[in-house]
């Protein structure tokens, strides 16, 4: 088995980088495929939400693995995921230290989270930058975008300067995203019916196309 590694990654905290991948996840076992999450963001907010997943639950939920990996077992333990699930999602640390740069060169796709304000869209440069040093492709999604959002259509304009993909897919600015990882659970669990749970659908099935 080959797996799609995709590695969430962003320079500047705040982007929803973690949040991001913890619903992916799970959208991705709701297509029935198997995945495997690891976890180098030193605050390991991603393992701490497997755990308490784990203990509401009972377990995980099918098709689902988290690993809190650090330093130089990195590259090793994404290649062993690999072979033996459908999809490794990678959470980088907010910087770029070396295990981000570890966790670029072994993706497929790099998923770029921005937030619709100046300061978000100027910070994803060096990530960028990170992928086009590791021939990685790399996608900036739109996050935590406002109901209403006239500066989204200028960072539009902005992120086009900087000749970066983006994907077609958005995720709103909604309570329930982390409300839902509070419980140990994703919005495709908590409101499967709700456009956010569609947003993380939308986006899962985008992504997994376009690191194929």
């Amino acid at each position: 088995m080959a797996a799609r590694v995709l590695t969430v990654a962003q320079q500047k905290g705040g982007a929803g980088k973690t949040t991001l991948a913890a619903h992916l996840a799970v959208a991705w076992t709701a297509l029935g495929k198997s995945v495997a999450v690891v976890d180098i963001d030193p605050q390991m907010s991603l393992t701490l939400w497997y755990r308490l997943r784990e203990t509401r639950r009972g377990d995980a939920g099918a098709g689902l693995l988290v690993n809190q990996i650090k330093g130089w077992r990195v590259r090793n333990a994404v290649e062993k995921l690999a072979s033996e699930h459908d999809i490794v999602v990678i959470d980088s640390p907010p910087h770029a230290e070396t295990e981000a740069r570890v966790a670029v060169r072994a993706a497929n796709l790099v998923v770029v989270p921005v937030q619709p304000s100046p300061m978000d869209v100027w910070a994803t440069r060096p990530t960028l930058i990170l992928a086009a040093e590791e021939k990685t492709a790399a996608v900036m999604v739109l996050n935590r975008v406002p109901t209403r959002a006239k500066l989204t259509d200028e960072m539009l304009e902005e992120i086009a300067a900087m000749d970066a993909e983006l994907a077609k897919s958005r995720i709103g600015n909604r309570v329930v995203f982390a409300a839902a990882l509070a419980e140990g659970r994703a919005v495709g669990e908590v409101q499967p019916s709700s456009r956010a749970a569609a947003e993380i659908a939308a986006l899962a099935e985008e992504l997994y196309r376009l690191s194929g």
